[in-house]
């Protein structure tokens, strides 16, 4: 990918989280019944600073679990041999959360609906919503995140490129040529 231009730096991509989180504690009445759930690879990163956000806001620790919804895609099949199932990790009982999926970006809608199949096996949530960092439209499945840092319009040429500072050496968001 060739990089085009910065969406967002460290210090926007903070202020974001500090907004979705204050959003969410708004719309859910506070983090009393939440629990947030990354999808892997970049949603992980992502819940957990929503999840670090709400601890500053509220003083108190969500559940937080990480879901890799590989073998709930719809193209699996299409997948290399060498695709890596990663291990989901979820250990609380999601019946009856408020269940906050998070990912980095928001693009056709097949992950959500990958990652809404793979949590109702876990149990029947009392809610789930979506919180994305970045909506870059294009949908083909009629979902759309709860909650939105950046709604970006792009063309099927471009890619959005999200990094965090854990895995990447920094905390940035890039629109790119594919």
């Amino acid at each position: 990918m060739v990089i085009k231009g910065k969406l967002m730096d460290g210090a926007d991509m903070e202020n974001t989280f500090r907004r979705l989180a204050f959003e969410v504690l708004e719309s859910e009445g506070g983090a009393e019944n939440l629990a947030l759930v990354g999808i892997r690879t970049r949603g992980v990163p992502t819940a957990r600073r929503v999840a670090e956000e709400i601890f500053k806001i509220e003083g108190k620790k969500v559940p937080l679990g990480e879901f890799d919804i590989t073998l709930y895609r719809d193209d699996l099949e299409t997948l290399p041999d060498e695709a890596r199932v990663l291990d989901s990790v979820i250990d609380f009982d999601v019946t009856d959360k408020n269940v906050l999926l998070c990912d980095d970006v928001i693009y056709t809608g097949r992950t959500v609906r990958a990652a809404i199949s793979a949590l109702l096996e876990l149990g029947r949530p009392r809610s789930i919503k979506f919180l994305a960092l970045i909506d870059r439209g294009h949908r083909e499945l009629p979902f759309k995140a709860d909650f939105t840092g950046k709604s970006v319009p792009s063309s099927r040429r471009e890619g959005i490129l999200v990094r965090y500072r854990e895995t990447d050496g920094e905390n940035a968001v890039y629109i790119c040529d594919k």
